[in-house]
C-alpha cells in the first residue's frame, strides 16, 4: 500500500532530514512525501536541506512542497531589494530583510555562504517560487500554519495559510476534514496527543526541531496518514 508521510518545519536541519529520511521512514518512490515548509533559518544548513529535497527530486520520489513562512520572508526581501534605489549614494534600508533577520536569516545567510540579499543564487529563488500553499487529500488539509475560517472560503487567503497562529476551526468549511499542519512549535507529548485521541480537529507536527536544548522538543517528525504512525529522529546537527 502507498504510504503518504508528512514532514514538517525543518528550518535548515539537513543531517537531521537524511537521518529521518533514511534510516527512520526510508519510503519508497510509489510513497507520497508532503513537505509542510520552513526549510530555511534557525538550524546551520538551509542550503543542505533544499538541495538534500531537490536530489529527491531529482531521483523522482513523489514530493508535495509547502511554502512556509520563513520562505515567504525570503522572497518578499529579496523582491524588495529589487526595488530599492539609493538616493543621494544612500541605500534604502530593507524593512522585510530586517524583520527577517529577526526570524534567523543570518543562518540562512551563512548556509548560502553570501553577505548581501542580492547574491542569493537564482535556482533556489526559483525553487521557492514553485512551492505550492496547500494540499487536500480524502479526510485532511494539509497547509504550513493553518487557515482563516473568518472569511467564506478558507482557501482564498494566502497569508494566514503561511502565518495564522491562532484561529478556530469551522468544520464545514473544510468538509469536515482534519487541518495536519507545522509553523507552530509543540511538544512531543502534545503532537502525540492530536494524533492519538480526537480531542483536537487538528494535528500540529512541529516539534521545533531546533530546539533541542528545550525538554520536549528538538525532534524532526514524520506522519504516515494510513497507519498514523509517527517517526521521530532526533536533531543530529
Amino acid at each position: 500500500m502507498r504510504k503518504h508521510w508528512v514532514i514538517p518545519d525543518i528550518h535548515g536541519c539537513a543531517k537531521t532530514l537524511q537521518a529521518l529520511f533514511e534510516e527512520k521512514i526510508k519510503p519508497t518512490k510509489y510513497d507520497n512525501l508532503y513537505f509542510l515548509g520552513d526549510y530555511i533559518d534557525r538550524g546551520p544548513d538551509s542550503k543542505g536541506v533544499i538541495d538534500y529535497i531537490m536530489h529527491l527530486q531529482k531521483e523522482e520520489y513523489n514530493l508535495k512542497l509547502l511554502m512556509g513562512n520563513h520562505e515567504d520572508f525570503c522572497l518578499k526581501a529579496i523582491e524588495e531589494e529589487k526595488k530599492l534605489i539609493n538616493f543621494l549614494g544612500i541605500k534604502q534600508k530593507n524593512k522585510i530583510m530586517l524583520e527577517w533577520e529577526n526570524h534567523g536569516a543570518s543562518k540562512a545567510f551563512s548556509s548560502f555562504n553570501i553577505k548581501n540579499l542580492r547574491d542569493f543564487p537564482e535556482i533556489y529563488i526559483q525553487w521557492m517560487k514553485k512551492l505550492e500553499y496547500f494540499i487536500e487529500t480524502e479526510n485532511f488539509i494539509i497547509v504550513h500554519a493553518g487557515l482563516n475560517f473568518r472569511i467564506r472560503d478558507p482557501f482564498k487567503d494566502k497569508h494566514a495559510m503561511l502565518w495564522i497562529r491562532d484561529y478556530k476551526i469551522k468544520p464545514e468549511k473544510i468538509n469536515n476534514k482534519k487541518i495536519i499542519h507545522g509553523h507552530v512549535p509543540v511538544s512531543l507529548e502534545f503532537i502525540n496527543m492530536c494524533i492519538k485521541t480526537n480531542m483536537y480537529n487538528f494535528i500540529d507536527l512541529d516539534n521545533g526541531v531546533y530546539m533541542d536544548n528545550r525538554e520536549g522538543f528538538g525532534n524532526l517528525v514524520a506522519l504516515e496518514l494510513n497507519s498514523m504512525e509517527l517517526a521521530i529522529q532526533h536533531s543530529v546537527e
